[in-house]
Order: C-alpha cells, then structure tokens, then sequence
C-alpha cells in the first residue's frame, strides 16, 4: 500500500468513527409554554419576540417549531438523537392541539377529519378529533377576532404527522376556520402546570 493509499484509508477509518458522547453528559429536556407571537427560535434580525426572550439555557435547540402565531408546548433539547426523533415526521410523534374553530362542526365534520382530509400535499393520515369544552387557559393578547352572529368551538386533534400548518389547514378543508391553535402534549408530555410564557426543566429523560 502507497503513503497516499494509507492516508487515504486512515481518513476513512476516522470518518467512521461515531461522536462519542461525554461519560458526564446528562440529557435535558425543556417544556416550554410558547406565548402568542414568539419565533420558536432563539434569534431574529427583525428585532420579533423570539425564545431567547424566555429562556437564558445554554446548549438546547428546538425539536420542531410551532408557528409563530400558535401557542403551547414547544419542546427543547440538549439530546441530539431526542431533537431528531421528535422533530422527524417519519418517526410519527403524536401530538395533541387544542383548535378554537369559528362554528360548530356537525358529526359528519368530525368523521371526515378522523378519516383524513384531501389538501393540498396530498390525504392526511387518520386523526383522532372530537369536540370539547373551552379549556382552562390563558387569554392570548391580542385576543381573537369573534364574529358576534357566528359561534365558536373547540376541537381536540391528535396528529402523528407533522405537516407545514397542517391543523389550521385541516379544519379550513371542513369549513370551519381555526381562529386560535394550542399545542397541548408531544408524546408523552404536556403543557399541565406551565404557565404561558414559562418553561419546565426535566433531567434525566
């Protein structure tokens, strides 16, 4: 084997090696209740509200967003591997959103969305949704425009699929716009006991 054979076979070796976590390392993970009108990143150079705002943790990156004018649990994480988990559509991470919708869907509304709408980018995946009464949340500042001669309702919607506003686009497909959307659980957890504009801190996870 020539010197430049060898280097070249020593340079793929190490290209194979895989990262080697610290033996100190110890995943976090950081709940965050995301108000109204906040970048889920922690930069912005239009001087717009974003995570930093909220949250002074070193070393924790987003597993996946939630639009800016959605509210709830946005997860962060020092983990890589969590980070990309949860953030991948493939790996089909429920999530459950709460959906103040102008109307009141009928049954038939209910089934459709259960079954799967046609948009856009193609049927989405069966859902489970059913109507609920107003939770016990926050007033979002500003608040929504209501309608005074068209009522309003809740919709609970879980998803595994994490398509560009999928929800909002979900509930225009049936006729019944989304006027607020609120990101309750990822997995396994929630938004139960963190005030909006609040984060919890788990180690260990």
């Amino acid at each position: 084997m020539t010197i430049k054979q060898n280097h070249r076979f020593a340079n793929k070796n190490r290209q194979k090696q895989p990262k080697v976590r610290p033996v100190d390392f110890k995943a976090e993970v950081v709940l965050f209740n995301k108000p109204f009108d906040v970048l889920s990143q922690f930069t912005d150079d239009q001087n717009r509200q974003t995570l930093k705002n909220f949250i002074d943790i070193k070393g924790i990156y987003a597993a996946g967003r939630l639009d800016r004018d959605s509210e709830g649990l946005l997860l962060l994480t020092n983990d890589g591997k969590l980070q990309h988990k949860l953030a991948n559509p493939s790996q089909k991470t429920d999530k459950t959103y709460w959906a103040q919708v102008e109307g009141i869907p009928t049954d038939a509304d209910i089934t459709a969305l259960c079954q799967g709408v046609e948009l856009k980018d193609g049927m989405t995946k069966p859902a489970k949704v059913s109507i609920i009464n107003e939770p016990k949340i926050w007033p979002r500042t500003p608040p929504i425009r209501e309608r005074a001669a068209i009522p309003t309702s809740w919709l609970e919607i879980t998803i595994s699929e994490g398509r560009n506003r999928q929800v909002r686009r979900m509930t225009a497909h049936i006729g019944f716009p989304t006027l607020r959307l609120i990101r309750y659980r990822i997995g396994k957890w929630t938004i139960d006991g963190i005030n909006n504009g609040d984060y919890k801190r788990l180690t260990n996870v």
